[in-house]
């Protein structure tokens, strides 16, 4: 395992599976773009356009899993990455659903929904992080994740791919992502608050006690 000795460096693998991921965001807005107005020069490829959008978010989307994975496995863990790594995978997303929007194949109160949901819980992380309160994501928070993202390159496609119907399929999935992102930050609002009110009582419990010890001495 690499011991990572500078944790202000930028130059490593997991951060440049991260610039690889923020790279390939203006190509999947660009192919999403140009499957309507698209240029003369484009009109051969323009079926393709929509599954080039699909496979190029597929491959960023991997990127995500791997350079958590990387950083975990060789204990680089820097600043930098920390910051990047989940403002890059916020970034695809929120691009791909807003497109996604202007081409009338996602409703806008379900993106309004889903991109609402990923600033309340960026926020509410940031203030676990500050509390210094341990808040773990629930299933419900993975499936929804897992949901939105063969949801989004499926709308990408939004036409029959190896007999399924992805505009169909794609449209249903999204839909229970955005119910299931309203269940999940319910739950973790719930939870978080939880634990707030058990480390008020905690610090409470120990100012008495050392309140006690102070006056029996």
């Amino acid at each position: 395992m690499e011991k990572l000795e500078n944790d202000l460096e930028i130059d490593n693998l997991p951060n440049r599976l991260t610039f690889f991921r923020m790279l390939m965001i203006p190509i999947v807005v660009l192919a999403l773009y140009f499957t309507e107005d698209t240029p003369h020069w484009l009109m051969p490829y323009q079926g393709w356009l929509g599954h080039i959008a699909c496979w190029i978010f597929v491959v960023a989307s991997i990127t995500d899993f791997l350079d958590g994975y990387i950083a975990r496995k060789r204990n680089i863990v820097t600043v930098f990455g920390s910051f990047l790594d989940p403002i890059a995978d916020k970034f695809l997303v929120v691009s791909a659903l807003i497109m996604l929007m202007g081409l009338d194949r996602v409703h806008p109160i379900v993106v309004i929904i889903l991109v609402l949901r990923e600033m309340y819980m960026t926020s509410l992380r940031l203030l676990a992080m500050t509390e210094d309160v341990d808040v773990p994501v629930s299933n419900m928070g993975k499936w929804k994740t897992g949901t939105q993202m063969v949801a989004t390159p499926m709308l990408m496609v939004y036409d029959d791919f190896l007999g399924i119907d992805t505009a169909f399929v794609g449209t249903i999935l999204i839909y229970i992502a955005a119910l299931l992102s309203l269940w999940s930050a319910l739950k973790y609002s719930l939870s978080m608050v939880k634990k707030l009110q058990e480390k008020r009582a905690e610090k409470k419990r120990m100012k008495k006690e050392q309140k006690l010890t102070r006056e029996a001495t």
